[in-house]
């Protein structure tokens, strides 16, 4: 199915300007929604990997990780934009608890596996490494960035709320832009998600989790201040180089695959940045582990 073709045609059906559908189709990012029960498999979560001869299971010492999921990369729909290996297997291993406690990533591998390549069912290190296996069935979908989302935090009423001086001037552009260039906007997003329904317990692709960019911005303007790049950020202004920091990551970084918040107690996020996933270096992904409580 042409989805984009689908969504274009409801909007100018709708009475919506052809430059204003580009416009707002710009930001839409493409994924792919992974789900238990019904389509054709494509992967499974949990059990045990098939990895090369000869290769050990992820560990971290003596420290297994569990394989969280395993995709057939080339079982998978295709999604314009969105790097992922044209064949073979990812494996994504994470020992959850500990890669929330530590926080260094050193607890998740991804581990891309070519087709061709002679593999074996690894033997599981320890029991408590394997996790309940079902198979997943996927949906393409696509994602807006946060500031474009209508949620709990709606960023363009927020904006509209705000005196005009009391933006940044990074507000005072995109607030600019919304109104300017998407005046449809709510009804876009409505038709976006008809067109691509959410819902999966795994997405692959799309936009990094506001929780996690936000990390890695904190982190980016940190080092730049101390290296120098840039000058000191007075307190006062911090949130709002923080959030145009946000949105430049936003378009160098893709998240990977990402488990849905209420799928577990612990829910982790693959995240790398578009350059080393179009070069297949899958191994400089980065995990971040949340805990949900029940």
């Amino acid at each position: 199915m042409d989805h984009q073709g689908a969504f274009r045609r409801a909007a100018l059906e709708r009475g919506i300007p052809g430059d204003e559908i580009s416009s707002f189709s710009r930001h839409l990012r493409p994924s792919v929604g992974l789900s238990g029960g019904g389509g054709a498999p494509v992967g499974r979560m949990g059990g045990l990997p098939r990895l090369p001869v000869g290769m050990e299971w992820p560990s971290v010492g003596d420290i297994p990780l569990p394989l969280l999921l395993s995709v057939d990369c080339g079982a998978l729909p295709g999604a314009d934009g969105f790097d992922l290996p044209v064949d073979g297997t990812l494996l994504f291993f994470v020992h959850q608890e500990r890669d929330h406690e530590d926080r260094s990533g050193r607890y998740a591998r991804v581990v891309h596996v070519p087709d061709g390549t002679v593999t074996a069912v690894a033997e599981a290190p320890e029991p408590h490494c394997v996790r309940e296996q079902f198979d997943v069935s996927a949906r393409l979908g696509a994602e807006l960035p946060l500031w474009l989302q209508e949620g709990d935090e709606d960023w363009h009423e927020f904006w509209e709320d705000l005196e005009w001086e009391d933006m940044s001037p990074f507000q005072q552009r995109l607030a600019r832009y919304m109104e300017r260039d998407l005046p449809h906007l709510d009804e876009l997003r409505a038709l976006a998600h008809d067109v691509w329904p959410s819902g999966a317990g795994v997405v692959l692709g799309g936009y990094v989790d506001d929780e996690v960019i936000n990390g890695i911005a904190e982190q980016t303007l940190a080092r730049r201040e101390k290296a120098g790049e840039i000058p000191a950020i007075p307190i006062a202004k911090w949130y709002s180089h923080l959030e145009e920091e946000k949105h430049r990551l936003a378009g160098e970084w893709i998240s990977l695959a990402s488990e849905a918040r209420a799928y577990e107690e612990y829910c982790t996020s693959f995240v790398i940045r578009h350059d080393d996933l179009a070069a297949a270096r899958v191994d400089k992904a980065l995990a971040v582990t949340r805990f949900e409580a029940p």
